[in-house]
């Protein structure tokens, strides 16, 4: 009670609470937002553990589902790399009120060892961009051979495996690595190296 006879209005805790939702607001506008041209949970969640390691902020993802312009089994780097820039690219003009914009796409190519998979990651930004490959593993032939005849790595896996939906979970790699590596930790250090230009003491080097 006040002396009036009143409830008492504590003006000190009210201010104080007032400031502290004015924090909540400031810290959720400052955190930036992450369109990732995928739906598959898979490469978000890469892209935003990457982001997390690399700037120790937690983005606001999105995803969008676009077309890659290229075929849904890229057969080459370069073809796998346009792939990926094609999906950010759309991604960027689909909406454009997001900080980041990022395109992956894994492909396959022919070496004289045999076949090997990768992925491209590519991310645009409002002045810069980056882009990152993978590293490269080797596929067996009884997966390589179904690619060939025109299946679509994923579905290769899941038939040579005899599991579902291989490439929203852990994919080839995780398959013929026993877990040891997924595919989620395949395209996340990559990410990383793709996030490079992007950190504050490094944006002067690539402007």
């Amino acid at each position: 009670m006040d002396d009036s006879g009143g409830p008492c209005w504590n003006v000190s805790n009210h201010y104080a609470t007032l400031h502290k939702a004015v924090q909540v607001m400031d810290e959720k506008s400052t955190n930036p937002r992450i369109l990732v041209a995928s739906q598959n949970p898979v490469k978000a969640g890469a892209i935003e553990s990457a982001y997390l390691a690399m700037f120790g902020t937690s983005p606001i993802m999105s995803t969008i589902s676009v077309s890659s312009g290229v075929p849904d089994q890229p057969m080459s780097d370069h073809e796998t790399l346009q792939g990926a820039m094609n999906r950010a690219r759309r991604a960027r003009e689909a909406e454009s009120n997001h900080d980041f914009y990022v395109g992956v796409e894994g492909g396959i190519e022919e070496h004289a060892t045999g076949m090997i998979a990768f992925a491209w990651i590519v991310i645009f930004g409002q002045q810069l961009s980056g882009k990152s490959r993978t590293a490269t593993f080797p596929l067996p032939p009884a997966i390589a051979d179904l690619v060939r005849a025109g299946t679509e790595l994923g579905k290769a896996d899941d038939i040579v495996f005899g599991v579902d939906n291989s490439k929203q979970d852990v994919g080839a790699v995780g398959l013929l690595t026993g877990h040891v590596v997924s595919r989620q930790q395949l395209y996340e250090h990559a990410a990383k190296f793709a996030f490079i230009p992007f950190r504050d003491q490094n944006r002067p080097l690539f402007s």
